[in-house]
């Protein structure tokens, strides 16, 4: 029934301007956002899911780092424990060539410092192959009893780094700073000497692969880290990430709605002054 103090047509259409108006709204929020959940009520459990999952992609990006972080460590100690291969060798040419009897005994002497000195930069080496401040391969950092570094999202998802002491006296060469290898004295010291480095590479080469074993699990982990991170992430993406081309379509069919609505005001607006014209 036509009035003129009710305009129930008006209001009809207002409501659903209101509603379309709405909703164009919230297509270009979540187009401009990217996100298909700009607020709770738009998918409270995808909402409770997806924030779970970035932070799990969060999580396990620096879980990632840390796994870089323990092969950065275990690189440096293994190119130091190189080094002081390197030198064992040379010590050991040394000490063969000492087992000659064409050596004089001022020979043997020039052996016997060098050797000294190689034993003293055994030490050097072990004290200074270090990581953020921290000695690797004297014994005397937590690295000789392990550090964990946390690689998963878990508090007990860790990787542990243990490196053995390569020093001088770890490895037998000498005794408080004191070289146990003689090569002067007899031909019993020469032998004892050349016995004790032997020893020593072996202890290293045992040192150097407990160090590449650890190595390689960390290489492992840090690409199954970086496969989980990629899943996990894709996961997140359905579930939080927005159609684009979706909302777009729906975006366009609001904006025709809501014109339609306006134009359905107006003309509902108009109604009561043309109710006026029936008492001219």
């Amino acid at each position: 029934m036509p009035t003129i103090t009710t305009n129930t047509s008006a209001n009809t259409a207002l409501r659903y301007l209101n509603i379309n108006s709405a909703e164009q709204n919230d297509n270009l929020a979540k187009i401009a956002s990217g996100s298909r959940i700009t607020r709770a009520s738009d998918d409270a459990a995808g909402l409770a899911i997806g924030t779970a999952l970035q932070t799990d992609v969060a999580t396990l990006k620096q879980a990632s780092t840390n796994t870089s972080h323990g092969v950065s460590v275990l690189s440096t100690a293994d190119g130091g424990m190189a080094s002081i291969n390197d030198i064992l060798q040379r010590m050991k040419v040394l000490t063969t060539q000492s087992v000659s009897g064409t050596n004089s005994a001022t020979e043997l002497g020039f052996i016997q410092s060098e050797l000294d000195a190689l034993v003293s930069e055994v030490n050097d080496i072990a004290a200074a192959t270090s990581f953020n401040g921290q000695s690797l391969l004297d014994g005397t950092t937590s690295y000789a009893t392990g550090v964990a570094f946390m690689a998963g999202t878990s508090a007990t998802d860790v990787l542990t780094v243990t490196i053995n002491a390569v020093d001088a006296n770890t490895l037998g060469l000498s005794t408080a700073g004191v070289t146990n290898l003689d090569v002067v004295t007899d031909a019993a010291s020469r032998t004892a000497a050349l016995t004790a480095i032997d020893t020593a590479i072996d202890s290293l080469s045992t040192a150097r692969a407990a160090t590449g074993a650890q190595m390689s699990r960390f290489e492992y982990r840090s690409d199954m880290l970086a496969t989980s991170t990629e899943n996990i992430d894709a996961a997140q993406s359905a579930i939080m990430d927005t159609d684009i081309a979706a909302e777009q379509a729906e975006l366009s069919s609001n904006e025709v709605k809501t014109d339609a609505a306006i134009s359905a005001l107006s003309k509902a607006n108009e109604l009561p002054m043309k109710l006026l014209d029936l008492l001219r």
